[in-house]
């Protein structure tokens, strides 16, 4: 196995890719935003020549992995945009040069009260009191549903389920609080394979598959990097993970 680190610029990539020693496998993690970061590396890679074999992802990380093996690689920088516009927060007024944070705030209590179009909507009936039958399926501060009609809009499944490239996306069984890996090379992957492994408690309700709820894989592993070495017959794989790091500081601390 191989790990390469996310620094190399579009040059080193372009010379990697001459010469890789093995499956190209790609790993996204959980992180909400980090998502964002995300587009950026397969960027990178996509424009070095470098297409993964395999998409492994978990919570935001299978949101992008379900983008990419979901779409042909000429559609598939244009189809991660198109989501990430859809994520973008963009307040009518600012305020940026008079109270400086004041946008962010703004932004993030816009978000709470109501969502994000496109991913996530208030869901009213969570506050209605414990007498309220919500059920398992709608036990959330939100609805996802608006997750489900974007990635139906941007993901063909009918092309994630061709395995090329393979995806694995990664959800936290409820009952049992096993980990469980949905495997396009072993099973058939729908919509809700993807939502299930962002369904973040408790903001977000669980998802069912098969009569079995599900929740987001990152509260189990949020890098799922052990799907590659547990995989069977284990090939030689070159891994690209995104990891977010902390620089030390002037003063020399690090976190």
């Amino acid at each position: 196995m191989n790990d390469v680190q996310d620094n190399k610029s579009p040059g080193d990539l372009g010379s990697l890719g001459r010469s890789l020693p093995g499956q190209v496998v790609l790993v996204l993690q959980g992180g909400g935003a980090l998502g964002s970061y995300q587009a950026g590396v397969y960027q990178a890679l996509h424009e070095a020549g470098i297409e993964p074999d395999w998409i492994i992802g978990t919570s935001i990380g299978a949101i992008n992995a379900s983008l990419i093996a979901g779409n042909t690689p000429q559609n598939r920088l244009s189809r991660l945009k198109q989501f990430w516009k859809r994520m973008e927060q963009n307040p009518i007024w600012s305020f940026r040069d008079v109270f400086p944070g004041f946008n962010e705030k703004l932004s993030y209590w816009s978000t709470v009260t109501n969502g994000i179009p496109g991913f996530f909507r208030p869901n009213p009936l969570a506050h209605a009191g414990n007498d309220y039958p919500l059920g398992a399926d709608r036990a959330g501060y939100y609805s996802t549903e608006p997750l489900e009609q974007t990635l139906r809009e941007l993901v063909d499944f009918d092309l994630v389920n061709r395995c090329a490239p393979r995806l694995t996306v990664g959800a936290a069984h409820v009952r049992t609080s096993q980990m469980r890996y949905f495997d396009s090379r072993d099973c058939e992957l729908g919509v809700k394979h993807v939502m299930a492994s962002g369904a973040l408690p408790p903001a977000f309700p669980a998802i069912r598959i098969d009569g079995e709820l599900y929740w987001d894989g990152g509260i189990l592993s949020n890098t799922p990097t052990e799907a590659v070495f547990d995989d069977n017959p284990r090939k030689d794989s070159l891994i690209f993970a995104v990891q977010p790091t902390c620089r030390a500081s002037a003063r020399g601390g690090a976190q």
